[in-house]
């Protein structure tokens, strides 16, 4: 495969998430007052064991730093949608963990999420979304 076209499928790709993003942004704001980035941020706590997650596990999964995945924590725990939890045997681990009431928000922002991933897309058959998200993943270092 030539340079040019793994450059221009990245260029492409750039394009778009920054469309996917502001698409997001603006459907879960208008619906439940969050981006995309939070609903991502709730989407991973709730998907965790127990609703929680160190807060290093979770800036790698959202590939933030430490640093940004606190000040992305703040507001959310602000509102009442995640909360801080400290370990018992180590005070330099720190957990954020979901409320019940972020939990039931994320479940319902999902709906939004799929609605606009559907309107986005279109009809992609399955083996063309397994090979493009397969190419992701490996952008993306192998994880979800």
């Amino acid at each position: 495969m030539s340079d040019t076209l793994t450059t221009e499928f990245c260029l492409r790709m750039g394009r778009a998430w920054a469309a996917l993003s502001r698409r997001l942004d603006s459907a879960l704001g208008g619906h439940h007052g969050i981006s995309f980035a939070d609903y991502q941020l709730l989407l991973h706590l709730q998907r965790a064991p127990g609703g929680r997650l160190r807060r290093v596990d979770l800036a790698d999964k959202l590939g933030l730093t430490a640093s940004g995945v606190t000040r992305s924590l703040l507001p959310l725990e602000k509102i009442g949608l995640v909360d801080r939890q400290s370990d018992p045997r180590d005070a330099r681990v720190g957990y954020a963990i979901i409320t019940a009431t972020g939990g039931e928000l994320v479940t319902n922002a999902t709906t939004v999420v799929d609605n606009v991933s559907r309107a986005m897309l279109g009809a992609p058959s399955r083996a063309q979304l397994e090979a493009c998200s397969n190419l992701l993943a490996q952008l993306a270092g192998g994880g979800l």
